[in-house]
């Protein structure tokens, strides 16, 4: 019996869309909207977090909430449903396709759609559909009930006929848990592949996990059940645990004092770009301690300027402008390593990044087109950017396309460090903290506003000759900023 069309329209599924360059997963952090709820197209009704960042979803469909399929804080992959809608809650009650049961139109009962090669698409509006399936599973005998007696199968071999099975009292014995819905099947356990490879890393064997999701496929959080240890109490006859033996004296419980938390998210991916930056490009790192009292006296002066009210204005905005005069001196400096092609991609263009602290992990949004910029433009980019980073809104798109980035440390008052390149970048600068120390000022000692830069560049790239020009440009605009007019 199958669903009849209006029936099909009525309740609309929202699945989690890839929300921006192939990502397979999100996190649910937030529901803005409960079963009940009104809803119109264009509504935010959550918020996501992905391996990049925090992302609104809208609903594309007007009507009432039916039914979320997850919570907060739950880990689902791209293209499953997390939201149903009802599109003409004055029709009357009915019971809408549940994202956990089999529908009636389609053999999903006996078949899974895989993900295929999936593309960016606009958020809101799932992900491509696919047309590879997952084998049907096989039917499998069915396993008696009862148990037979021998004699009674034995004697209906030799008539030739069937005979009824005699009832026998069971005796009883302890409770044994339930068997799995894989184990039964004795087929393949369903899991898609990042549940597969989760369960790998745990190292847990599917095949004794009890599926929870539709049509028999293990979830995420089935995975998560049975790594976890069991909290439930001791069933009726079960043997008392023995108490552990007590600690020599001396020694210290360290597991009771440890937590662990899944790494997910944006540390997640942060951890993947940089162990894959590290060991790919190779890497060095210069460095160079710089008087930048000039630069810290024109902040101050620029704090005062009309054309500069209402805007960030701050040491990292002149750093900032002082990398992008360098980099205008030396433009080879911008440029990419393409492996697959073997090709140097030199850019007419600077998308300049900048490193944030966020309470999800470090991001790096960068700002598009920074070397045409003015420095009111620039500020006025740079304080965005930062708010932006700060609330957690940032988007994929801002965090793509970097060329080269800089990482402010000094505001933790660390003086400098050996920072790692943004995957696909050439060069990253760290600012260090701008402390008062000795310094010769034209033939005496004298306290001095003074900072240490540090760059780090890929040598693929970039020749420690160029490399040194690079980092002496940036200090000497710190050092003496009028070279921002005249190298500008």
């Amino acid at each position: 019996m199958t669903a009849s069309p209006a029936r099909a329209q009525r309740f609309r599924e929202f699945k989690m869309p890839d929300v921006g360059e192939g990502l397979t997963e999100a996190e649910i952090l937030k529901w803005y909207v409960q079963p009940g709820d009104t809803v119109t197209d264009g509504q935010v009704v959550c918020e996501v977090e992905t391996a990049k960042a925090a992302v609104e979803l809208p609903i594309p469909y007007d009507g009432v909430v039916h039914e979320l399929n997850f919570g907060e804080g739950v880990t689902v992959d791209v293209g499953t449903v997390i939201i149903s809608v009802d599109t003409d809650p004055g029709a009357g009650p009915a019971a809408a396709p549940s994202a956990g049961a089999p529908q009636e139109a389609a053999p999903a009962a006996e078949e899974e759609a895989e993900p295929q090669g999936r593309q960016a698409v606009l958020v809101g509006y799932g992900a491509a559909p696919s047309s590879t399936k997952r084998r049907a599973r096989k039917p499998q005998p069915a396993v008696p009930t009862q148990p037979e007696s021998a004699s009674a199968a034995l004697q209906a071999e030799l008539n030739g006929r069937a005979t009824p099975t005699p009832m026998i009292t069971p005796v009883p014995v302890p409770a044994a848990p339930a068997a799995p819905v894989a184990a039964a099947t004795a087929g393949r356990p369903l899991a898609k592949p990042p549940v597969r490879k989760l369960a790998k890393d745990l190292g847990i064997d599917l095949a004794t996990i009890t599926p929870t999701g539709p049509d028999g496929i293990i979830t995420r959080e089935d995975v998560h059940a049975a790594a976890a240890p069991a909290a439930a109490a001791a069933p009726v006859g079960a043997p008392v645990p023995v108490a552990a033996a007590p600690a020599e004296p001396g020694t210290v419980d360290t597991a009771a004092r440890e937590r662990r938390v899944p790494v997910k998210g944006v540390r997640k991916a942060t951890a993947q770009a940089m162990v894959a930056s590290a060991f790919t490009a190779p890497h060095v790192t210069e460095f160079i301690t710089v008087d930048v009292t000039r630069t810290m006296k024109l902040v101050q002066e620029l704090k005062q300027d009309p054309d500069m009210a209402g805007l960030r204005v701050n040491p990292l905005l002149l750093v900032a402008k002082a990398f992008l005069v360098a980099l205008r001196r030396h433009p080879e400096v911008n440029a990419a390593w393409d492996e697959a092609h073997q090709e140097i991609v030199y850019k007419d263009y600077v998308n300049l990044g900048i490193a944030a602290a966020t309470p999800r992990g470090l991001i790096v949004p960068n700002i598009k087109d920074a070397g045409s910029k003015t420095l009111p433009q620039l500020a006025a980019d740079l304080g965005e950017l930062i708010a932006t980073a700060r609330e957690g809104k940032t988007s994929p798109a801002a965090m793509s396309g970097g060329t080269v980035t800089i990482t402010n440390v000094g505001v933790f008052g660390v003086d400098t460090g050996t920072p790692i390149l943004n995957p696909g970048e050439s060069a990253i600068l760290a600012f260090g903290a701008v402390k008062l120390q000795p310094w010769v000022h034209k033939g005496k000692v004298k306290a001095r506003q003074v900072t240490t830069l540090a760059l780090s560049f890929d040598h693929r790239l970039i020749d420690g000759e160029l490399g040194s020009k690079l980092l002496a440009d940036v200090a000497a605009v710190l050092e003496r900023p009028k070279r921002l007019i005249t190298w500008g």
